[in-house]
């Protein structure tokens, strides 16, 4: 009974319908930290990494740390996940993922309380956050993907789309639209979040913390959906 529920987890966590609110809560993200936490991104650590040059050449220490932290953050935040993952037994009431999902929630949750005064420390915990998230949901319906970043989709997209038209592969084709369908789904959180933080400020990211209790409903439900397989 203990391996059903297992499974069925693991086949939630690829639902698009999980996925769904997970990429709008990573582009929220993305803009509360950039917009709300002084101009760090939660998800995209390239444009971190390549702030974080500038200012080693330029010689603004503090900017560097400013960039630098987040990065290390989200390093951490991956390992952090992993040790989640190998230490959740089976036949734990929780699937690893939805731990994963448990602690972010938490953590942004106690973000949304962080004055500006600890920019450095929420921009940390977020992109800890996010990475945890990252590492744990990797995959919608099957087709490797990202629900906090756009590059590998967008090239994932294309190469699909491209494989498509060329074959006249409807398979491909859809694949290709589940791609598109995160980043549309991205950047609605983004502007959702960029137009939040302008009214709710800090307490935006709580926001985020609502679309990631949905998905964790989703994922309850399709245990409670499974119930029969016991043999």
């Amino acid at each position: 009974m203990a391996q059903q529920i297992s499974q069925g987890s693991r086949q939630m966590s690829e639902a698009f319908r999980t996925v769904l609110f997970l990429s709008l809560s990573g582009g929220l993200q993305d803009a509360y930290t950039y917009l709300g936490r002084g101009g760090v991104f939660a998800n995209a650590q390239t444009g971190n990494i390549v702030f974080m040059g500038q200012s080693l050449f330029t010689g603004d220490w503090a900017r560097f740390l400013h960039y630098l932290v987040p990065v290390l953050a989200f390093a951490l935040g991956v390992a952090a996940a992993e040790l989640i993952r190998v230490s959740c037994k089976e036949g734990h009431r929780l699937h690893w993922r939805q731990l994963v999902l448990l602690v972010e929630i938490a953590l942004l949750f106690g973000v949304g309380f962080l004055p500006d005064a600890l920019n450095l420390a929420a921009n940390a915990l977020v992109s800890f956050a996010c990475a945890m998230q990252v590492q744990a949901f990797r995959k919608v319906h099957g087709y490797p993907f990202a629900s906090t970043m756009c590059i590998g989709n967008l090239r994932s997209g294309m190469d699909s789309l491209v494989t498509g038209l060329r074959l006249h592969d409807r398979k491909a084709l859809n694949k290709a639209a589940h791609y598109f369908a995160v980043i549309v789904l991205f950047a609605l959180g983004a502007g959702v979040g960029a137009q939040c933080v302008s009214v709710l400020g800090l307490r935006t990211i709580w926001i985020s913390c609502l679309l990631l209790c949905v998905s964790l409903c989703l994922m309850f439900r399709k245990e409670t959906t499974r119930p029969a397989e016991t043999h």
